[in-house]
């Protein structure tokens, strides 16, 4: 027998709608959503609606589950370690490969576990994983060629989100094809052909967890190599991500030995497409921007990382007005926060323009929630709609931080603490704001002094 489960939200943020819905009944069943009711006025089910008294109110805004579309879990552990001095992407970069040398499948295990159960925390629900962090640090394989993956699983499962692992093909230094050295090894599987064999070997049965596909970038992949991800990816209709453009270095490199930009390599060479994400985007030139859209290309922003790293502000307004379905993530993980990503996008375009008033509300919820989930495979998540996965997200109203501001302006005032109610398929995996199986503060405290200290 189908158990019914029902909600009743003190505001709901619907589809098609340009601000929150008051008192919207929403009923799941196994997992999925399967009637939402907007009451009338007075707390009265209107007529045909007999259940109600049973239902848990929701205080506060509920959202659709939102959507981390690029993540790399280790760099977590960098987080108030690279702040002091001076330096840029490429000194950052350093210290990330020291990390990155440390992790084996065990301590990778405990260190994603603790920082995907930080972004429920933070209401995410899907995190996308651009993973190449796939052998040992010698870069022989391990046992189960895939561990590195398999761990990353198992470390969504325990912290109660949807996990697409985007099984990163890295293979060169540079864009002239050096060979890879130092940490870097680790990422190195040989050729396209070999990296495609062992990632079509992992396939996880969990139905938490999808393998899509990466082009780490133009640096790392020779060019005559990246149709072969290419084909691997659109063979098994599975998401294709790829970093594009996040350095001028990369840009000027890329002229240099390809003779044009790296969006017009990636375009030569099939990537680009309707099931493809690039990832930053930050220094494109207008021909790039005129490929992305009319591949329908989408574009994930990561505006904290960016700001962190120095890299820029990506020219976001731009991008939508050619028809560019963006999305967002927490990338380093400076912060994990998808409403501070949210915010930033238009914040950003005002320091860049100065100007205000570049996304409106809707778009930014959008762009944190449905366009991410489906830029990582979950194309049924991301709405509160019925049908779709029931996936719900709580909102204090109530806080310091959002006291007095109306639920439309709640992107623009709220932030990961006022999370109050995490439901992920259905299932709770936090409320009243602590997450109900993992001690987060304390398992990232653990994790990250496991692979930092001295």
């Amino acid at each position: 027998m189908t158990t019914t489960t029902r909600w009743l939200a003190e505001y709901a943020w619907l589809p098609d709608h340009a601000e929150p819905t008051p008192d919207v009944l929403i009923e799941v069943e196994a997992g999925r959503i399967t009637a939402l009711t907007p009451l009338t006025a007075g707390s009265q089910p209107p007529a045909g609606v007999e259940v109600y008294a049973d239902a848990v109110r929701l205080p506060g805004l509920t959202l659709p589950g939102l959507a981390n579309a690029h993540s790399h879990a280790f760099h977590r552990a960098l987080r108030g370690r690279t702040h002091g001095g001076r330096g840029d992407f490429w000194s950052w970069r350093e210290t990330m490969y020291a990390i990155a040398d440390r992790l084996d499948p065990d301590t990778y295990l405990a260190l994603a576990r603790a920082v995907y159960a930080e972004m429920a925390l933070s209401g995410i629900t899907c995190v996308g994983e651009f993973h190449y962090l796939h052998h040992r640090p010698d870069g022989g394989a391990y046992d189960d060629p895939n561990a590195m993956g398999a761990a990353l699983v198992e470390a969504a499962a325990h912290a109660g989100i949807r996990l697409t692992l985007l099984d990163a093909c890295y293979l060169s230094a540079g864009v002239d094809g050096r060979a890879l050295t130092g940490p870097q090894r680790r990422f190195d599987d040989g050729d396209a052909t070999r990296w495609a064999e062992r990632a079509a070997a992992f396939q996880p049965t969990d139905s938490h967890a999808r393998v899509g596909a990466a082009v780490h970038s133009v640096r790392a992949v020779p060019a005559d190599q990246l149709r072969t991800v290419a084909d691997w990816a659109r063979a098994r209709q599975a998401p294709l991500h790829v970093h594009l453009s996040e350095q001028p270095a990369e840009n000027d490199e890329c002229r240099a030995v390809h003779g044009r930009t790296p969006t017009a390599l990636l375009a030569e060479h099939g990537v680009l497409g309707p099931d493809t994400t690039a990832v930053h985007v930050t220094h494109p030139t207008s021909g790039d921007l005129a490929l992305l859209g009319e591949s329908r290309t989408g574009v994930c922003l990561c505006p904290t990382t960016e700001r962190d790293l120095a890299d820029g502000i990506g020219p976001a307004r731009r991008m939508a007005d050619v028809g560019i379905r963006l999305s967002l993530g927490s990338d380093s993980h400076a912060v994990i926060d998808l409403f501070e990503e949210a915010r930033a996008v238009e914040l950003d375009e005002r320091l860049r323009t100065r100007r205000r008033g570049h996304f409106t509300p809707v778009e930014l919820v959008t762009a944190a929630t449905a366009v991410g989930h489906g830029a990582l495979g979950w194309a049924d998540a991301g709405r509160i709609a019925v049908g779709a996965r029931a996936d719900l997200v709580t909102v204090r109203l109530d806080s310091a931080r959002t006291a007095g501001v109306p639920p439309v302006g709640a992107f623009f005032a709220a932030g990961a603490a006022d999370v109050e109610q995490v439901v992920v398929d259905g299932r709770v995996v936090v409320a009243e704001g602590r997450h109900l199986t993992v001690d987060v503060p304390a398992e990232l405290s653990a994790a990250i002094e496991a692979v930092t200290a001295s």
